[in-house]
């Protein structure tokens, strides 16, 4: 199978995940019917929003944790239909194998990268992993390592920071042990101890903390009684997400960013602490592909921004932005309502003018 062929067919079961501190990668594994994923990538959550090519972004109950072997597994989207991949063989790789990488580095949706295997059984910390030098970073985690058959042979899990290409991924065989370990229980929450590899459930959990075999302190994915709260200035944001009527939890995309609709526009928002700004940018239209409308747009374009109070509408590539920036000691929570909210609708009433008055086209998505 060439590489095109594996990207077309594993693209709809690729899943991005994210929570308040992290983002990565996930696919789904309809033999098990269940999405498969980093447990670094899910931290101490049990629950995490979860968005792909077939359905929208929604949330996602994390039914299983396995620590020692950077294992996770999440509650498919329901009534979504996703294509099935099929797990290879371990025992028949070999050094030098061709093999992809797929994921979702630093926001770059659906990158796929081609590689070999520099070593099929390097190992660290008593367990094997597959060397490759197939280029994977942050936001890969938890992505598929695919051979030149179209079948998953391992789960991208971490690099050597420094290294040139050194990347690592769980062999297929754990998971797949992993997997058939959590079967019984499916629909319950897990976590694997990782002292003794003992399957820890709520109905045998001992002291509600501790491993029944081995007396290990672990953590089931047990819904808390009380969501863990955004500090700081997360914390205001998400309060004024809140008041402007958006699902906070299907906002966040990773540590101090979000992400909203509002109408036809995308609006992304980051707060950045090093410069203590927080940055509000509706992207909007794209620029039409009639050359003798730009000319008129840019006008137009120009003499809004003299109008707008708080707003800047730019130009970014081929996208239309309408941007906000406010200091971080300047926000409070009614300032930033009425600062978002401001945002909010001119956004989505000025996506659709460009659209209707100067023939901008929709902006395209991953």
């Amino acid at each position: 199978m060439d590489v095109q062929q594996i990207i077309e067919n594993f693209q709809p079961a690729i899943i991005q995940i994210a929570t308040q501190t992290a983002t990565g990668t996930g696919f789904y594994v309809k033999e098990f019917d269940l999405i498969v994923t980093n447990e670094h990538v899910v931290g101490n959550n049990a629950e995490v929003t979860i968005a792909g090519k077939l359905f929208p972004k929604t949330l996602s109950r994390v039914w299983y944790l396995d620590k020692k072997h950077d294992l996770a597994f999440l509650e498919p989207p329901k009534g979504t239909i996703l294509p099935e991949l099929k797990l290879g063989s371990y025992e028949a790789m070999k050094d030098g194998d061709q093999v992809v990488a797929i994921g979702h580095p630093y926001g770059l949706n659906y990158t796929a990268t081609q590689g070999v295997i520099s070593k099929v059984d390097r190992i660290r910390d008593g367990l094997k992993f597959i060397q490759i030098d197939a280029a994977i970073n942050p936001g890969n985690s938890g992505g598929p390592l695919v051979n030149d058959n179209g079948e998953i042979i391992g789960v991208n899990s971490f690099i050597i920071r420094g290294g040139d290409n050194l990347g690592f991924a769980l062999p297929v065989s754990y998971l797949r042990e992993a997997l058939q370990l959590y079967l019984p229980n499916k629909g319950q929450p897990s976590t694997r101890c990782h002292s003794c590899n003992y399957l820890v459930t709520p109905a045998n959990i001992d002291s509600q903390k501790y491993c029944p075999s081995c007396g290990t302190e672990i953590k089931l994915p047990v819904m808390p009684e009380k969501e863990m709260e955004s500090i700081g200035v997360a914390k205001t944001m998400e309060e004024i997400l809140k008041a402007l009527g958006k699902d906070v939890k299907l906002a966040r995309e990773g540590q101090n960013n979000w992400s909203v609709k509002e109408g036809s526009a995308k609006i992304k928002i980051n707060y950045n602490p090093e410069n203590y700004f927080i940055t509000g940018d509706a992207y909007l239209c794209q620029l039409p592909p009639d050359a003798s409308k730009i000319r008129p747009l840019y006008q137009y374009l120009l003499r809004e921004n003299y109008k707008l109070n708080g707003l800047v509408l730019s130009c970014v590539k081929q996208n239309i932005v309408l941007s906000s920036i406010v200091y971080d000691l300047d926000m409070t929570r009614e300032s930033g309502v009425e600062t978002f909210q401001h945002l909010f609708k001119k956004a989505d009433e000025y996506d659709d003018y460009l659209k209707k008055e100067f023939g901008c086209v929709e902006r395209l998505e991953e």
